[in-house]
Order: C-alpha cells, then structure tokens, then sequence
C-alpha cells in the first residue's frame, strides 16, 4: 500500500529536446513510496521522456526533478537496441549492473520464471521473437529488485499468459511502480492514481483512483468545459454586437461600447482551453493494388518453434483478395518468422504469387528508414503520381504535423512510428497486408479507425495480435492456431 512518503517529485519543469518544441513547462507531481501509478498522454506527448528525467538520463532546463538519496531505480523500455541485439541473454543481463554479478545465472533463471520464460543463458537477444524480446525487456529491470520500477508499454508483445504474469507480479510488487501503457484492461487491475500529460497545456494533472474511474472523470471535466464555453460563446458573441451598435450611435454611447469590449475581454479570458487530446486519426483507406486475381498465398507448411527448434508442420491455406489469415499461438511459436521468410520470398513451401506487392508492418518499424524524415517517407511511399498538397493532407489525418514532416523518424515516438507506418501502407497500394501487432504503441483511441481501414482493404491479408480488442473488430476468414499444430 502506498505510504505518505514521497519518492519523486517534479517542480516546476521545463524541458524541451529542441528549440522551441517544449515537452513540459511548469509540470509538478509527485510519487509516494508502495504506490502503482499510470501514465497517460497522447502519442508523442512525452511520457518516455518522464522516464528519463527520473532515471536521470534527461536533465530539465528549469525547474527540478528530486528523488530520495539511496532510491534504486530499473526502467523496461520499449525496445532493445540494436547493439544489445548481438549480446546473448547472460551479456544483456549483466549489463544491468555496474559491478560484475558472481551468481547472474541463478538471478537470470530467478527472473526468467517471473516473466514465464524458460531459455539456455546463450542465446542471442537478436534471435528472439518480440514477445519473448518484450519479456526480456521486463526481467532486466525485475532483475535489479528496484525502489522504483518504470514500466513503458510493457504488454506490448505479450500473448494473455504473458499479460497475466506480468499483471500478478505488479499486483504483488510491494514496492513503487509507475507504468506507461495503452491497455485499459491491464492498467485497471493495479492502478491506484494517474498522472496525465496534456501534449498542448504541458502539464501534468495528478488523479487518485483506478483507470476507468479517472477515465470517467476526465470525461466528465471535458463536457463541463465544453458546455462552459458554449455559454461563454453565446454571451461574447451577443455583447459583440450590442458593441459594435453602440459604437456607431456615437456620443455616451461610444463610452457603453468601450465598457462593454472590456467585458467581452474578461469573457474571452475565462474561456477553456479544450483538450485536444480527444483527437483521433481521420478515417482512412488503404487502397488494394490493381489487376490482382485468383491465389494470392499458399501456404503448404509452416514451421513451428519447438523446444527452440524449429519444425516444419503441413497446413493447407489459401487466401484470395478481400481474404483475412489470423495466425494466434504463444510468444516465441515461430509467427514472426514466418511472416519475415514471407516477405522476404526466402520462404518455402509459402508462395506469395509473382507481382503481388507486399505492405509490411512489422511490431520493431525496422521497415522504416530511422534517418529518413517523416517527409521523406511519406514521399517515397507516395511516389511520383502524388502531389505536395496531398502528401500533407494525408500525413495530418495521421496526426502529422507540418512540423512532425521535419522530423527523422528515429526520434519520434513509438506510437508516432506506428502512424508512419500505416501512413506509409496506406500510400503504398499493397496487394498482400502482412500486420505483425499492428496496435503496439498505437493510442486506443485509433483502434477503430485503423480496424475500420483493415476491413475494407481488398487485397489479402494475414495479421498477428494478441490485442482481442483489436482483432474482435477485424472480419476474419482463416484463423491458424499454430500452438495447435504441435
């Protein structure tokens, strides 16, 4: 439970990664001992970058962010580097800690059990499928046993029993845990109070309760703002005229019109500011390309991860236009690396028919240039038949700025990402959709829209999620349970 005790607080912060592009500005709260605490915001809000003004990896410009002196602190990330891809599990682990670890091997077989993962201390990160990755993330920071655990979308990858896992160990964790996340469902089983990052105002509010009742209460506050502000309206837009009428009359009346403008200020001064962190992603299409016909994929066998080898099972699938393949199975069954051989034709047994174009949208976006800018991407899925006009107008239903355009994409968020990626997809006129967790990062609010966009896509598709939110809202045909093939 939590005590009255406070372990971080943040006073008054300003930060900003460029100039001119503030992430915070006169943000406060505060953490007490033994608490578990979300954090919410738009996608490139800056959450991340509260993690790594706690974890001191980020400095503010102003203001100061304090933490009780000996408080040990472990944040999970959302994604391994690319460096770290090449360590083995042992290497990965050790790295963890500043000294050398004498019995890492029975602290790494201690913490794999949390994370329900069993695996040899060789293996190489980089060979790991994304949800065992995802449980990799989690058990480095489990492994430090720390006063502070940071969590950053920690269930994206994790198939339910990874989930419930993780879900308990929180649950049970005596000591302070903040965690980023958009699962709903995940976050309401712990959380105690909210921490919520509005990407316009700069600040952060503090709530006290558990998700979907802080939810609720966001609404709430919402709709008073919004009906304030319609009666504010109303009232300005009629001592307007009533001024602009006095005004011309001339004489003492002059005096009533310059009295009343004064009001209408004040008026204006008390309208709110509405969030506008209700926006969603404009409804879209992912164009099919044309002129495809009959077969699309063939699959005659698949091969399935047992006991870390892999073996090849016969299946008998086809899929035509406007066709849906979900593939479902655990984490590290061999669902990744089939849709990696399928792309990239290495594939046997697996025929993509000839010509067909493949939109692939992988869970680590390495299909994306990080050192190209939002534009450039955007620009090179366009190709030649688009117009500037239009590239900009389609890049800002997703959300992307004109500023955002400037940005490479390797420094953007990963929610941000995943909108250039389906972006990307949506300009590229795919015959084949190949979705590997197509949710992960994404904000629920887009769900809807991008499922909407799925189904009425009229070539093929094949998807893997674990989110049953997202795939109940997707028209499946075939469903590939690949633990049942064992």
């Amino acid at each position: 439970m939590p005590t009255d005790e406070i372990i971080v607080k943040f006073s008054d912060v300003f930060f900003e990664w460029s100039q001119n592009k503030p992430i915070l500005n006169e943000a406060g709260f505060s953490v007490r001992r033994g608490s578990k605490i979300t954090l919410m915001g738009q996608n490139g809000a800056g959450k991340s970058t509260i993690f790594q003004l706690i974890t001191g990896e980020a400095k503010p410009g102003s203001g100061s962010v304090s933490a009780n002196k000996d408080l040990t602190i472990s944040l999970a990330k959302q994604v391994i580097t690319k460096e770290d891809l090449e360590l083995t599990l042992k290497e990965f682990f050790q790295k963890c800690f500043a000294e050398k670890i004498y019995d890492i091997d029975k602290k790494i077989a201690d913490v794999l059990k949390i994370v329900n993962l069993q695996m040899p201390h060789n293996r190489k990160i980089g060979g790991l499928s994304g949800g065992q990755q995802a449980r990799i993330l989690l058990a480095s920071a489990l492994i430090q046993n720390p006063d502070l655990l940071l969590l950053d979308e920690p269930t994206n990858n994790l198939d339910k029993a990874g989930i419930e896992h993780l879900t308990k160990f929180i649950i049970d964790y005596p000591k302070t845990c903040l965690v980023i996340s958009h699962d709903a469902d995940f976050l309401n089983t712990f959380t105690q109070g909210v921490l919520y990052l509005d990407i316009f105002s700069k600040k952060i509010e503090q709530y006290t309760g558990d998700y979907f009742t802080v939810i609720e209460e966001i609404r709430i506050r919402l709709e008073k703002e919004r009906m304030k502000n319609a009666r504010l309206e109303k009232d300005i837009s009629h001592r307007k005229e009533q001024a602009n009428f006095f005004a011309q009359k001339g004489g003492h009346l002059r005096d009533v019109s310059s009295k009343m403008k004064k009001k209408i200020e004040e008026l204006e001064s008390e309208v709110v500011e509405l969030r506008r962190e209700d926006k969603t992603i404009k409804n879209f299409s992912i164009p099919a390309q044309k002129d495809i016909g009959g077969v699309i994929l063939q699959l005659d066998s698949v091969a399935i991860a047992i006991s870390h080898k892999f073996v090849n099972k016969k299946v008998n699938i086809t899929l035509n236009k406007k066709e849906r393949l979900l593939l479902t199975g655990p984490n590290g069954i061999g669902k990744t690396t089939l849709l990696e051989k399928l792309t990239s034709g290495h594939a046997r047994a697996k025929h993509v028919k000839a010509g067909v174009k493949i939109g692939y949208y992988r869970q680590d976006f390495s299909t994306l240039d990080f050192n190209a800018t939002v534009y450039q991407t955007l620009s090179k899925a366009m190709g030649e038949d688009g117009t500037e006009q239009g590239l900009r107008a389609h890049a800002a239903g997703f959300l992307l700025d004109a500023e955002l355009l400037k940005v490479k994409v390797g420094n953007l968020s990963e929610g941000q990402k995943g909108l250039v990626a389906f972006a990307s997809i949506a300009l590229e006129k795919p015959g084949l959709l190949i979705l590997d967790e197509p949710t992960n990062h994404i904000n629920f609010r887009h769900i809807p829209v991008i499922a909407k966009a799925i189904n009425g896509f009229e070539g093929a598709i094949i998807l893997v999620s674990h989110s049953h939110d997202f795939t109940d809202k997707i028209k499946v045909d075939f469903t590939l349970d690949m633990e049942a093939l064992k």
